[in-house]
């Protein structure tokens, strides 16, 4: 099971509008935010392809500037046979 520390960029103005966009996304916790637009979160999800899709969903929303990671541990996924190359 991935889990993943991320600041994600925003614009400050926008911090109610994105923080309710998160909140519908079980996989995200949000830890922090700042007066400058950023949220520090947690990603939790089952797989690895579950976050990669999880960011790219994120990084798409047009109030959400940037996604990124400043942890990613793997671990659990690495010893998981279903989640070898």
């Amino acid at each position: 099971m991935p889990v993943a520390g991320a600041v994600i960029a925003i614009q400050p103005t926008d911090i109610i509008q994105v923080k309710a966009f998160l909140s519908a996304f079980p996989e995200v916790e949000i830890h922090g935010t700042d007066d400058r637009g950023n949220i520090v979160a947690v990603f939790d999800t089952a797989t690895s392809e579950g976050m990669e899709q999880l960011i790219k969903a994120l990084g798409k929303h047009e109030r959400i500037l940037h996604v990124g990671l400043t942890y990613l541990n793997m671990e659990d996924a690495l010893s998981d046979p279903e989640e070898a190359p």
